[in-house]
């Protein structure tokens, strides 16, 4: 799994995802984010690195037993 910075024009994705949420309602907004995952996952292809990205995008949710994060 890539953690550095791996595409080149990231100000620009940036700019299209909003302006693709435009418009769109709460629930409109998560299934758009639901199709877009599963697409870009279908890109990557590799369960192994998609079990690390679901794994690090999830850490900073993730609390131990004693409550710490």
């Amino acid at each position: 799994m890539h953690t550095h910075l791996n595409f080149t024009d990231h100000d620009a994705f940036y700019e299209q995802l909003l302006a693709a949420h435009e418009g769109l309602s709460a629930e409109q907004s998560a299934q758009f984010n639901a199709r877009l995952i599963l697409l870009l996952a279908n890109q990557v292809g590799e369960q192994q690195v998609l079990a690390a990205c679901v794994a690090a995008a999830r850490k900073p949710f993730t609390t131990d037993v004693r409550g710490a994060a």
